[in-house]
């Protein structure tokens, strides 16, 4: 079995989690995240601990152990989310690249003839810091993670003037340019 899938998981007291089977809900300060876990695994939750284990640990049905490391990180990632949260951010860089939210649109100006028009979903908050700036945070990891890849696919960075929009803190690989033949 996993070394991740053997350790419990914590439950803060402000946290509720209800068990049905394989689906997983939450309640917390930030919010509620249901998520359906993996099947062959059994998890048990006493006290403040939740417990992850496969439903049998034979050698030839291995499928059931490769799951348990997995569902117990999906499920600490379901805690954190609804007590923290995740914050995502992105970085807009080009001359007249501009965001801005009316209502629950995210309308970008990125270079093109037409400006796009991005539909936050539900769940989603965005917020837009000096125009050049997006953060985007949530209560569920997989969400922000998502909404975060399609903004930044939008208009990914080129590598040759670093136009684009990048993950904060990304490296982009630059290119050199074409030179002046003499």
């Amino acid at each position: 079995m996993s070394r991740i899938g053997k350790k419990p998981v914590n439950v803060p007291s402000n946290v509720k989690v209800s068990l049905k089977g394989n689906l997983i809900t939450c309640t917390g300060p930030k919010g509620a995240v249901s998520k359906k876990l993996p099947e062959g695994v059994l998890i048990s939750m006493a006290d403040s601990l939740i417990k992850v284990e496969a439903k049998n640990e034979s050698r030839q049905n291995n499928d059931n152990v490769k799951f348990t490391g997995l569902t117990r990180t999906i499920i600490a990632n379901i805690i954190e989310g609804v007590t923290a949260g995740f914050v995502k951010e992105l970085e807009i860089i080009g001359v007249g690249y501009k965001a801005e939210i009316n209502n629950k649109i995210l309308n970008l100006s990125l270079g093109y003839s037409h400006p796009i028009n991005f539909i936050i979903p539900e769940g989603i908050s965005i917020t837009v810091e000096k125009t050049g700036i997006l953060k985007i945070s949530g209560c569920d990891k997989e969400l922000v993670g998502l909404v975060a890849a399609r903004i930044r696919g939008l208009r990914k960075p080129e590598p040759y003037k670093g136009k684009g929009i990048k993950y904060s803190g990304e490296a982009i690989k630059r290119k050199v340019g074409k030179t002046s033949g003499k």
